[in-house]
């Protein structure tokens, strides 16, 4: 009997450490899983790289999308370094908004090829998950043969990604819910439906959906699993208009498929700084985020 409560003790306590040791490891100390579009402390990131990084460390966030992608380097910084700086402070980069336009011809098509190979490469060196094409110009918009083959480029683009194990998306703004001009369907579900779900993903902005005429949600029930990534954007700071459900978008994600939920700050009612920091707070202080 004694050696049978001796040894109930010692799993009670291996047990004990386990929970208190999952709890406090990892993302998961007291920390909600909220990432950052770097592009939200655009103007700070041009003047101090380093430091802006650690504030956004600091505020809490647990992961950043990058929006500095040129010439092989991430803000002016080489890939392993880049990664090494946010590692240093807390956090993961999981995603980069980056990528050429395809206009239509050959040419552009294999200027584009050439360099999504090396972008590919660099963003893999990153520790990257994800790269987003975060708009596609004009040239897609122009009628329904266009956007079939700027359908035919992203899915091109996403077997290159796959074969380096990272995942290819597309950002919205709210063009691609005008309807095709030789067409009565929207670009956005055009693309939703031609593009192939192992090679393509969606990062919706639900700001964007919103100003569109249309319901995140809705979108979610139509296509589900093909949102991967969310940007979480307001007017400006997050939840500051109160006119985007987003309890209604949390509640969601599973329909969504969504792995990460990203904040954007685009316009701002404070210096950027403390607009960030009060769309975190407003997350944070959320219970439908974890």
């Amino acid at each position: 009997m004694k050696n049978f409560l001796i040894k109930s003790l010692m799993v009670f306590v291996l047990m004990t450490s386990f929970i208190v040791g999952f709890t406090q490891t990892g993302d998961a100390k007291g920390k909600k899983q909220i990432a950052l579009q770097m592009y939200s402390l655009r103007d700070d990131l041009k003047k101090d790289v380093k430091g802006t990084i650690e504030k956004m460390g600091k505020m809490g966030f647990t992961s950043l999308e990058a929006a500095g992608f040129d010439n092989g380097k991430f803000y002016g910084m080489e890939p392993e370094a880049f990664k090494t700086l946010i590692e240093a402070n807390g956090m993961k980069l999981i995603s980069s908004h980056a990528g050429p336009n395809y206009t239509g011809d050959q040419a552009s098509w294999d200027a584009a090829m050439k360099w999504w190979d090396t972008a590919i490469d660099a963003h893999k060196k990153a520790g990257c998950l994800f790269i987003i094409k975060p708009s596609m110009g004009e040239y897609p918009y122009k009628n329904l043969e266009s956007i079939k083959k700027t359908c035919e480029y992203f899915n091109a683009i996403g077997e290159k990604c796959n074969a380096k194990g990272i995942r290819f998306g597309y950002h919205n703004h709210n063009h691609e819910f005008t309807k095709i001009t030789d067409s009565n369907e929207l670009v956005y579900d055009y693309m939703l439906k031609n593009t192939d779900p192992k090679k393509v993903t969606f990062e919706m902005d639900v700001y964007w959906v919103t100003k569109g005429g249309q319901k995140p949600v809705e979108y979610f029930n139509k296509y589900p699993k093909r949102f991967e990534l969310l940007h979480i954007k307001d007017e400006k700071e997050v939840g500051a208009s109160g006119e985007i459900d987003f309890k209604a978008i949390y509640d969601s994600r599973a329909k969504a498929g969504t792995k990460f939920a990203i904040v954007e700050v685009e316009q701002y009612n404070f210096e950027p700084l403390i607009s960030v920091q009060k769309s975190i707070d407003f997350l944070n202080s959320a219970p439908y985020v974890n």
